[in-house]
């Protein structure tokens, strides 16, 4: 017979022997140290990710471009050129085509603001004249006309601008960096892609290699899709803009309309806003008739490729609904800023061409849709 040791027998003053209910199981110490590792081992691996974000960005561009251009280098391996010689082919055709749209655009400006500061000072005396004569005698200007006669505070500026002078060579070396790291991975994706994708495959079942191979392949051709329709508008956009600027005579037709035509395809959402500002400021400047003019054929034409130009091209080569290119150019611009915002596009057109060709489709029942 067990004996049962009762509590209130002993004495004031003993030790209780303890019972195996009140003793901690064994697994709750070994829990508490896996738990509380765990969260470390998370806290560690969220600021591991943070300090790689950069690098998962890089990667993401590196992949879009190398997806841009895989079918242009694919035409030329198959026209007989190595793939090594293809792809260092269209670098060299995009990177020509960034420098010469840079230069156009850098010297239009300049020579803008430089037109600008020269006639700053008999602009200044009109624009006295006019408000002294419908708003107050007592107007004058010359303070704001002497800072453009006679330099003003322009030693003072020189001085901050030399003492940024280090902040902005650091920024541009970094963005060279970036920029080289990303053509680098660029040109490896595209010039060792079949032999990537088969290293990728070896490493899966053969039903998974074809899944893998069939999205790989969706990705470049709606990503290229993209590129070819946006270049195609970018086109029509420029000649469009380019003929009108010259009839309207607004200051560096070409350039102006190279802008329009480039950012404002380029660039979501704030793209067509950021195209036309440009221009329409120059020409306000220039002269305020020729500005107002410009706005309006700037917004007519942005009614003829909405609902009838883009409908036509992106039919042809990338087709995504309005609301879906909308909703996921905010969503990747939220998540990876401008960078989201220029790869959404293609990523959703990429996954809803994957949706639609996995997803079984049924007939409607018709009394359920009347």
């Amino acid at each position: 017979m067990t004996e049962h040791f009762d509590p209130g027998d002993a004495a004031v003053g003993e030790v209780v022997p303890s019972t195996d209910r009140d003793a901690m199981p064994a697994w709750v110490p070994r829990a508490l140290l896996l738990f509380f590792l765990g969260i470390a081992a998370l806290y560690y691996g969220r600021g591991v990710l943070e300090s790689l974000r950069s690098f998962f960005i890089i990667l993401l561009i590196s992949a879009f471009v190398s997806f841009a251009i895989e079918p242009g280098v694919n035409k030329l391996e198959a026209m007989g050129l190595r793939r090594g010689f293809g792809t260092g082919l269209m670098f060299l055709l995009i990177t020509g085509g960034v420098a010469g749209f840079g230069f156009a655009i850098g010297t239009a400006l300049a020579e803008q603001i430089s037109d600008f500061v020269d006639a700053a000072p008999d602009t200044i005396d009109r624009l006295e004249a006019w408000l002294i004569k419908n708003v107050n005698e007592d107007i004058t200007l010359e303070a704001t006309r002497d800072r453009f006669l006679d330099g003003g505070d322009l030693g003072a500026r020189l001085t901050d601008a030399a003492g940024n002078l280090a902040s902005f060579g650091t920024t541009v070396l970094n963005t060279l960096l970036q920029v080289f790291t990303i053509a680098l991975f660029t040109f490896y994706l595209v010039a060792e892609g079949p032999r990537f994708r088969r290293l990728i495959c070896s490493l899966l079942a053969p039903e998974r290699q074809r899944v893998v191979l069939q999205v790989w392949d969706l990705a470049i051709e709606k990503t290229g899709g993209y590129i070819v329709s946006r270049a195609i508008l970018a086109l029509v956009s420029t000649l469009f803009h380019w003929g009108a600027f010259e009839v309207l005579n607004v200051p560096y037709p070409l350039p102006m309309a190279l802008w329009v035509g480039v950012v404002s395809q380029f660039i979501p959402v704030v793209g067509t806003y950021l195209a036309g500002a440009l221009p329409v400021i120059l020409a306000l400047i220039d002269d305020l008739q020729v500005g107002i003019w410009t706005i309006v054929v700037i917004i007519i034409y942005q009614q003829l490729e909405n609902y009838v130009f883009a409908p036509r091209i992106t039919a042809q080569t990338m087709e995504i609904h309005v609301a879906v290119a909308f909703g996921s150019v905010l969503i990747g611009a939220a998540i990876l800023g401008p960078v989201g915002a220029l790869l959404s596009l293609p990523f959703a057109a990429t996954v809803q061409a994957f949706i639609s060709t996995y997803i079984e489709r049924h007939e409607l029942v018709e009394e359920a849709t009347a």
